[in-house]
């Protein structure tokens, strides 16, 4: 996972010269994404920094990537899944071949943009954030993916300079203004004019009524994706936490790991056997789950366990990294910037992670409260367009710490229009008679991500297709959380807990542990500019209002954890799920 960072608007009395030492020293502040490889473009009308972490073409791809006449100069963090297909049908568009100068995925771009403009952008099936500028106009062009899998911030400087850079803390300091570039957008300098590129039919619940599900069409559009992520010259493996969506992913790409995607599996991969990796605190489920997967696939499996101790020692540099102060976040970000610095000692570079099937299929527990279809598919939407505040920036930016890119393939683009466009109906929990009735009620209990586990029976063990959510900073370990809340309370005195909306006037945390995370978000990124980047609003089990009014249960819930949500979470590792009835409190181990 690269970075870039752009100066670009540059005043009628800069010297360009003059200020590349500063730009690149911001970018140095983002060069864990791209430790391969440094490049820079300097010229009248703009800088271009480029931090590279080489995945396609190695030898090849350094950037900013120019245009063979000199007209156009790029720089690109992500991964272009289709150039293949992109080159071959562009290829008819220009009179003579496009003269492309590097076996990069990235540098299809260039002809795209100059033969289709934001059209053009839409064709892009890929995670990425990029700059483009014409030296001899000075106009730039900006684009972020349409999930936002890849972090992109844009800021203005006291002098009116427009800075581009993929983290927030190559611009802090710099830019009086910053704020999140949004998913999904072109802006064009010559026009002025921020435009959104994909259309997403599905959002709108009356466009998917009535929309089947075909669990196997289903599996093979999940497939189609791992197989188009799995693109790469270097060695990669999976994130495997032993629930359901990391063993699918690992599933599918135990398929076609020992064929080289590249020549379109004609010949053996680089790297044939297929790594997984797991972390969690000593005795979590997490990584007792993972075992039993990992063993059915056949991976080289590598677990690993980490203290309490060394979990709260990360948390400044997490904090920092992360750039966000958000509870969820930070919980779940600290075992996974652990396991990416030990996934980089092992010399993987990429990894493919299972984010975005809670948010398509509704694998929060909480969704099991979803009064009907309609108000299902509304906080579906609103949570898979949040995915780039949370779970997309968590991912990224813990693993690119470490210098390791993160794919999300349950975020492909053709997935997940397949996947969206299926009536909520289908994807609501449902009964699930494969794991047993509920003693209770002697009726079938009602499972979470109920299609997606159907996709893939006898394809990973039954206790796994159908374990139980548990959210990452649960599964690693209940005593993690636990641990957390016991010390940021003995960290914040209640005087400055009930101070906290004077002392952080955006988005004030509400609880001890919030106002720890703020407190040392703030020693980073202090002002309320850098405070407005992270998302606000209530720290619940649930991420929108909206679905504070699905169980009365919700309201004055500051816990975010899935175990919060009483009657549904049960504790445990592998095993079927088991019913707990409505109103009960489960009593998780110590």
């Amino acid at each position: 996972m690269c970075s870039i960072l752009g100066i670009f608007d540059l005043a009628p009395g800069d010297d360009p010269a003059a200020l590349r030492p500063l730009a690149l020293a911001c970018s140095a502040r983002q060069r864990h994404r791209g430790p391969d490889w440094s490049g820079v473009h300097t010229g009248p009308n703009g800088i271009l920094v480029h931090e590279r972490l080489a995945i396609v073409d190695p030898a090849g791809g350094a950037q900013p990537i120019v245009a063979a006449d000199g007209s156009m100069v790029l720089a690109v963090n992500g991964e272009i899944y289709n150039h293949r297909a992109l080159r071959a049908s562009l290829a008819a568009g220009f009179e003579e071949p496009w003269p492309y100068r590097t076996g990069s995925d990235c540098e299809v771009i260039l002809p795209l943009w100059r033969g289709h403009g934001v059209e053009g952008v839409s064709r892009l099936n890929g995670i990425f954030a990029f700059a483009l500028l014409e030296p001899a106009t000075g106009m730039w062009v900006v684009a972020r993916d349409p999930v936002g899998v890849v972090p992109l911030y844009w800021g203005r400087d006291q002098d009116g300079r427009r800075w581009v850079a993929s983290e927030l803390k190559a611009l802090v300091d710099r830019c009086i203004e910053v704020e999140i570039f949004p998913p999904g957008h072109v802006y064009d300098s010559a026009t002025d004019q921020l435009t959104p590129f994909r259309a997403r039919p599905w959002r709108e619940r009356a466009t998917t009524v009535g929309n089947r599900a075909d669990p196997h069409r289903l599996r093979m559009a999940l497939e189609d994706a791992v197989h188009r992520q799995l693109m790469g010259d270097v060695p990669y493996g999976v994130l495997l936490s032993g629930g359901l969506d990391s063993s699918v992913v690992a599933a599918c790409a135990a398929r076609f790991a020992r064929s080289r995607i590249e020549d379109d599996d004609r010949s053996e991969a680089w790297w044939p056997r297929l790594h997984s990796f797991a972390i969690g605190l000593e005795g979590s489920p997490d990584l007792a789950a993972a075992e039993v997967v990992a063993t059915h696939l056949g991976t080289a499996h590598h677990g690993f366990t980490y203290t309490f101790e060394e979990g709260l020692d990360a948390l400044p540099d997490v904090i920092r990294h992360v750039e966000s102060y958000d509870v969820t976040t930070v919980r779940a970000s600290t075992p996974m910037y652990l396991l990416a610095r030990r996934i980089r000692a092992m010399g993987v570079k990429m990894v493919l992670s299972g984010e975005g099937a809670d948010e398509i299929f509704g694998g929060y527990l909480y969704f099991h409260r979803a009064p009907n279809p309609e108000a299902f598919h509304e906080e579906s939407v609103r949570k898979v367009e949040a995915l780039h505040l949370y779970d997309c920036l968590r991912a990224n930016k813990s693993m690119a710490a470490w210098g390791v890119e993160a794919r999300v393939p349950f975020l492909d683009l053709e997935f997940l229009d397949l996947a969206m466009s299926i009536d909520a109906a289908h994807r609501m929990p449902a009964p699930a008679p494969e794991v047993g009735l509920d003693p209770a009620t002697g009726a079938p209990p009602r499972v979470e991500k109920a299609l997606l586990r159907r996709a893939f029976e006898g394809v990973i063990p039954h206790e796994i297709l159908w374990r139980q959510k548990e959210q990452f900073s649960d599964g690693v370990g209940y005593g993690w959380i636990d641990g957390l809340r016991a010390h940021a309370a003995s960290g914040v005195t209640a005087a400055e807990l009930a101070g906290a909306a004077e002392r952080f006037p955006v988005n004030a945390p509400s609880t001890a542990e919030g106002y720890l995370y703020r407190r040392i978000f703030e020693e980073h990124f202090p002002g309320d500019a850098a405070a407005r980047t992270v998302a606000g609003g209530p720290s619940i089990a649930c991420s929108t209002p909206e679905a504070l009014n699905w169980d009365e249960s919700f309201a004055g819930n500051a816990d975010p954890s899935g175990r919060a949500v009483a009657g549904v979470h049960q504790a445990g590792g592998p095993g079927p799920i088991r019913s707990t009835p409505r109103g009960a409190t489960p009593n998780p181990p110590d």
